[in-house]
C-alpha cells in the first residue's frame, strides 16, 4: 500500500492546517472545518474484514473496567467517539478491562452495523485486569459483550496482553473456545493483543492467529526491548510487525505516540514523527490511538492525511 493511499484523506489535509496541541491540554482549538463529516476509506485488516486506517482505542490507561474516556464521563465520551465516526475513523478498539463497551454502544446506536469496525478482547490472566477473579470460557464472555455493545456479532475478539510464548500451550482451550464463536458468526476473527516481540513473533507462526496487536512506534516508548537502547527497542519491534504482517495477520498498532506520555506529551512535532515512521513501515494495517479530546483527533487525523498527500 502506497503511503498516498493509507487513508484517502487528502481532501482535509488542503483544507485544514496541521494542528499543534499539547496533548491533554485545555488551551488547544479545533480548525474551523473539524466538524465536517470526512467520507471513510476503506482498507483491508484481514481477507474477510475491511477498516479504516485509523481506530479509536478506548482503553487510554484501561484497567478494572475504566480508562481515561469513561473516567472523563459519558457524555463527553459520546461525544468523542461521534466525533471521530464522523471524521472517517471508525474502528473503535474496546476490551472487557476497559469497560467501554456499554458506551461505544451508545455513541453508534444509529450508525448501521456494517459502517464500522468492533474489536474487543478478553482478559484470561489471573492477575489484576479485572475486578473479579473469575475467568470465565470465552463462550461465556462474548456472549455478555455482544449484550454490553448491543449487537449480533464482534469483529475482531482477541486475548488481552499477551508477554510470553507459552500462551499458544496456556490458552489453548480458550483458542478452541474462540473458534466455536468465529463458525457461529459470533465473532468474525480471532487473534492476540501483543505484549512482547516473542509472543508477536510465535503470534505470526501460529495460524488460528488472524490479527495482531503490536507496540510501536519512533521513539521507544511503552515498548519492550532494552531498556537503556530505544533504537534496539523499536528494530526489534519493527522486525516482530514485519514478520507477522508478511505470514498474512492483520496487523493493528498501538502506543502510536506513547501512550501519551514521555516526550511526546509537548511535542507535536514528535508525534507526527513517529505517526510517519509507523506509516512507512510497510506492515501496519490500522493505527489506533486513545483519543480524550477532539483536537487530539483532528491534529492525528490531519497528520495522516498530509503525509498520505506527501506520498
Amino acid at each position: 500500500m502506497k503511503r498516498r493511499d493509507f487513508l484517502g484523506l487528502t481532501t482535509l489535509a488542503t483544507g485544514a492546517a496541521v494542528l499543534n496541541p499539547v496533548v491533554g491540554s485545555a488551551q488547544t482549538t479545533l480548525p474551523p472545518n473539524a466538524g465536517e463529516p470526512v467520507e471513510p476509506v476503506w482498507v483491508p485488516l484481514t481477507k474477510e474484514i475491511k477498516s479504516t486506517r485509523i481506530g479509536f482505542g478506548t482503553g487510554m490507561r484501561g484497567g478494572q473496567r475504566r480508562s481515561d474516556l469513561v473516567r472523563g464521563g459519558y457524555p463527553k465520551a459520546i461525544e468523542l467517539l461521534r466525533f471521530a465516526y464522523d471524521q472517517g475513523i471508525r474502528l473503535f478498539d474496546c476490551a472487557d478491562m476497559y469497560g467501554t463497551h456499554d458506551v461505544v454502544a451508545e455513541a453508534l446506536r444509529d450508525k448501521p452495523r456494517d459502517s464500522y469496525v468492533l474489536v474487543s478482547k478478553i482478559w484470561l490472566r489471573t492477575n489484576g485486569g479485572l475486578p473479579e477473579i473469575e475467568r470465565p470460557d470465552p463462550e461465556i464472555s462474548v456472549k455478555r459483550f455482544l449484550r454490553e455493545v448491543k449487537t449480533d456479532y464482534i469483529d475482531v475478539v482477541q486475548i488481552h496482553c499477551i508477554t510470553d510464548t507459552l500462551w499458544t500451550e496456556q490458552y489453548a482451550e480458550a483458542m478452541r473456545s474462540m473458534e466455536k464463536l468465529k463458525k457461529a458468526g459470533l465473532i468474525r476473527a480471532h487473534g492476540i493483543s501483543s505484549h512482547s516481540n516473542a509472543a508477536t513473533e510465535l503470534a505470526a507462526e501460529t495460524e488460528w492467529c488472524d490479527v495482531i496487536h503490536v507496540r510501536i512506534n519512533s521513539e521507544g516508548l511503552a515498548m519492550d526491548g532494552p531498556r537503556d537502547d530505544a533504537a534496539a527497542r523499536v528494530a526489534e519491534s519493527a522486525r516482530a510487525a514485519k514478520k507477522a504482517h508478511e505470514a498474512g495477520k492483520g496487523i493493528i498498532a498501538m502506543k502510536i505516540i506513547g501512550q501519551g506520555e514521555g516526550t511526546m506529551v509537548a511535542d507535536a512535532e514528535l508525534r507526527k514523527k513517529s505517526t510517519k515512521f509507523v506509516m512507512n513501515l510497510g506492515c501496519i494495517n490500522v493505527m489506533i490511538v486513545g483519543f480524550t479530546e477532539k483536537e487530539h483527533i483532528s491534529e492525528f487525523v490531519t497528520n495522516v492525511a498530509a503525509l498520505s498527500a506527501d506520498g
